[in-house]
């Protein structure tokens, strides 16, 4: 009876929390976890900062690789459906590795299985982040004007999950990388039961012909370059990540190696960024109901780029911390606008193969970040930083330069 009466605002918000906003929470912690915590793995097993960066780029070419089939598999068979799955499988893959690291803790068997994990866990998770994705960017859609505070709580969603994630793993490290495993293990199986209760997603019907991963990232580099407005704050973007890609591939070494602190301080640097972040979130919600896309992010992008300048030069550990969060709060008012953005830009019939593309191009730098981290003498990485930074601060400049007068930024 109450359901009945209920105001029809009243049930799309209880909606969004049990379908959309659960599964991501679970989905997002898993997923900072293993990313958080696998480097570290890496470094405390090994003592390598090669290894570090070698870990990190087997964490993302996987990724990368997994985008042109998850894509199509999302717009082929629905985002509920392969959001379980991937969940399922990423939780099986993790516990086999607790196995094995409880059996074999270190030398070659441990280095090996650490390596794996990452290779395994960034494929499965790929394919959970397009399928929650697009689940997200549909419950915008619904919301119509308001779709940025759907946004906005997705990314929030995020940020708790990365606030929470290295914090939580590197005290879990502590007792060892079998509980965390274990631990990751259980958020991704509470992932995977709470994406049962995602929406069905509209589907390509059967009878359309199966298209190869190539084609369909083609479908979305089109469909990116036919929204100029869009593919400018990606090609920004995507300059902008092999800045912050490479803090984090080099996290470990700096804050460890550098500064002498210890694996749990590493994961304090990503928990007070994930908070600055999230933050960052709630404030740019406001601002965009006044201020519009084009000042939120044109202000973002100018922080993220001084932040970036100053975390080369920081001189001990509280500095870098702090810069650091700063750098990570103005990239996450950067990321509300462009999933704004996308929600309202990219058809709904086209999102999955479009969102694929869009990730894809952006995550390219990672990998990158990863290789100039293991090439790198640790005591030139703050020279190797400046040079992204530079990179960076030019490629939001002519972005944004660009992006000026567009009106869908304006609106």
């Amino acid at each position: 009876m109450s359901i009945a009466v209920a105001p029809r605002h009243a049930r799309h918000t209880a909606g969004l929390m049990g379908s959309i906003y659960l599964p991501r929470t679970a989905d997002a912690l898993a997923f900072a976890m293993s990313t958080y915590g696998i480097p570290l793995l890496v470094l405390a097993t090994t003592h390598s900062a090669a290894l570090t960066g070698t870990a990190f780029v087997l964490e993302w070419v996987p990724r990368l690789a997994a985008f042109g089939w998850a894509g199509s598999l999302v717009d082929r068979r629905g985002a509920a459906i392969v959001f379980h799955l991937a969940s399922l499988g990423r939780a099986l893959a993790l516990a086999a590795g607790a196995v094995l690291l409880h059996l074999h803790p270190s030398g070659t068997v441990a280095s090996v299985t650490v390596m794996t994990l990452a290779a395994a866990t960034g494929v499965l998770t790929e394919f959970s982040y397009v399928a929650a994705e697009t689940a997200g960017a549909a419950a915008g859609r619904r919301a119509g004007v308001r779709a940025h505070c759907v946004q906005a709580a997705l990314l929030g969603i995020d940020q708790t999950a990365r606030l929470a994630g290295p914090a939580l793993t590197g005290l879990l490290l502590l007792a060892g990388p079998p509980p965390t495993l274990a631990v990751t293990t259980l958020l991704s199986l509470l992932a995977a039961l709470l994406a049962l209760r995602t929406p069905p997603s509209p589907v390509v019907p059967a009878r359309a012909p199966k298209e190869r991963p190539g084609a369909g990232l083609l479908t979305g580099w089109r469909s990116i370059r036919s929204l100029p407005a869009l593919g400018w704050l990606i090609t920004g973007l995507a300059l902008s990540n092999l800045a912050t890609g490479l803090l984090q591939a080099a996290g470990p070494v700096i804050v460890v190696q550098h500064f002498g602190q210890s694996t749990t301080a590493v994961g304090l640097v990503w928990s007070a960024a994930a908070g600055a972040t999230l933050l960052s979130a709630t404030l740019c919600r406001f601002a965009l109901d006044h201020l519009g896309l084009w000042p939120v992010g044109a202000t973002c992008a100018a922080l993220a780029s001084l932040a970036c300048f100053a975390v080369a030069q920081a001189p001990d550990y509280l500095p870098y911390l702090v810069l650091v969060a700063i750098l990570m709060a103005a990239d996450g008012g950067m990321t509300v606008v462009l999933r704004t953005l996308r929600s309202r830009l990219i058809p709904q019939e086209k999102f999955g193969t479009t969102l694929s593309t869009t990730i894809l191009i952006l995550l390219l730098p990672f990998p990158v970040a990863g290789v100039l981290t293991a090439l790198t003498p640790p005591d030139a990485l703050s020279h190797v930083i400046t040079a992204c930074a530079a990179l960076q601060a030019l490629g939001l400049l002519y972005a944004f330069t660009r992006l000026r007068t567009d009106p869908t930024l304006r609106t």
